[in-house]
């Protein structure tokens, strides 16, 4: 049995038939990503030959398959106040509609949603 090295796809066969396959410590920070999965060895062997069959290692392939889930980082959007977020989406509600609503429609949503008796102010 050999550990791989830090970052790369280790897999070990076990006993029971299954293999190990998982991702060592990136650095000796303690800032890792740890993944196990047991696979039958049909399963483990069906994934290297994917991987081999785009040209790549199994490390290689996984890596790539990580990155294409990875959500993308709020950095490149800017960030949005609730209010803003509201303001956006009744844009496009026409002024007429908007002076129709009642003036008082938040502090006594009771009375217009479910029709209770008006509270008093």
């Amino acid at each position: 049995m050999s550990f791989a090295q830090p970052g790369q796809v280790s897999y070990v066969t076990k006993p029971s038939n299954r293999r190990k396959i998982g991702l060592d410590p990136i650095e000796d920070t303690g800032d890792f990503l740890m993944a196990r999965i047991e696979l039958p060895d049909e399963q483990a062997a069906v994934l290297k030959a994917k991987a081999n069959a785009a040209g790549l290692t199994l490390e290689a392939w996984l890596k790539l398959l990580a990155d294409a889930e990875r959500e993308p980082s709020p950095a490149g959007r800017p960030l949005q106040t609730a209010a803003d977020i509201v303001l956006d989406c009744m844009r496009d509600v026409p002024a007429g509609a908007m002076a129709a609503q009642p003036k008082d429609g938040a502090s006594q949503h009771d009375h217009y949603i479910y029709g209770w008796p008006k509270r008093k102010a």
